[in-house]
């Protein structure tokens, strides 16, 4: 009796997970670390619902805009504009400094959407936002704008441009869903990053233009100061920036093609398509270096 009832004894704790230790025990994860189910925040740092900011404390220049675009060389700093556009990493101070003092506005360029392994800033980039090789531009790598990660960077850059004296910021590659950016990123996606770039430049006092995105200028434009526009006549989507016009707000557009260079009737066309469209519009090298320009005054 004494064995039957010893026997029924082991069973009983062998059901009960006795030959378990706590060594090989499979723990809950609250066993490991309580905080990890605690509620978090949901809210993003990237929200497309989010509204504009409308403070009227910063440059907001009118339709009629002149502007001058150069990132590679040497400035000249010779054009009659109201406008200079250069890039934020490379333009000292004092250059931006002595714009102004010429009675100039400086829009200060940098890519918001790209990665460019020769900025100084470029350890401080996350690696798994980094996508594929932007076509044309072996130095440079598309964005996955929803990383987050990106956010302090691009305040920072923000910062830089406030702390040289730039009247604005002209953030470039701002559509990185309708590219092969070996990410799958959404409309909605791009509209909260640019969304958030705009609304911290304007935290900051800083006038900030559009770069292309065609698709979503009637959501952006509320956010974005001008646009600044490449090819709108080449590639017959001028029509798209009507909502910059119809706000008051300028169109800064270039064009690249070899036949408004060297064709004198072709360019005398173009320039009279986009004064009756209200646009500013330059004639540039691909590489913005001032090797020449022609404008559609």
């Amino acid at each position: 009796m004494k064995i039957i009832i010893y026997v029924i004894f082991i069973f009983i704790l062998l059901g009960c997970g006795g030959n378990d230790s706590p060594s090989t025990k499979n723990p809950k994860i609250n066993d490991i670390n309580p905080s990890i189910t605690k509620k978090t925040s949901t809210k993003k740092i990237f929200d497309s619902t989010i509204a504009p900011i409308t403070m009227s404390n910063w440059y907001k220049p009118d339709i009629n805009t002149s502007w001058q675009w150069q990132l590679k060389g040497d400035i000249n700093t010779k054009y009659d504009v109201q406008i200079y556009d250069i890039d934020l990493f490379d333009s000292n101070a004092s250059l931006i400094k002595s714009l102004q003092d010429d009675g100039k506005k400086v829009i200060c360029y940098f890519s918001a959407g790209s990665f460019e392994d020769w900025r100084n800033d470029k350890d401080d980039f996350p690696s798994l936002a980094l996508g594929n090789i932007m076509d044309g531009w072996e130095n440079e790598k598309w964005l996955d704008i929803s990383n987050e990660g990106l956010a302090s960077i691009m305040k920072a850059r923000l910062d830089l441009a406030i702390k040289k004296g730039c009247d604005g910021v002209e953030p470039d590659n701002m559509d990185g869903y309708t590219n092969n950016t070996g990410f799958n990123l959404t409309a909605k996606e791009q509209l909260a990053y640019n969304k958030f770039i705009a609304n911290e430049a304007r935290k900051r006092g800083l006038s900030v233009g559009l770069k292309n995105d065609l698709e979503q200028i009637i959501e952006l434009e509320p956010y974005y100061d001008f646009s600044v526009n490449e090819q709108c006549h080449e590639y017959n989507e001028c029509d798209k920036m009507k909502p910059f016009i119809n706000a008051n707000k300028p169109v800064l557009n270039v064009e690249y093609e070899g036949k408004y260079i060297n064709n004198y009737n072709a360019r005398t066309k173009l320039c009279n398509d986009t004064i009756n469209l209200k646009f500013q519009t330059l004639i540039l090298p691909l590489d913005l270096d001032d090797s020449f320009r022609y404008d559609c005054k």
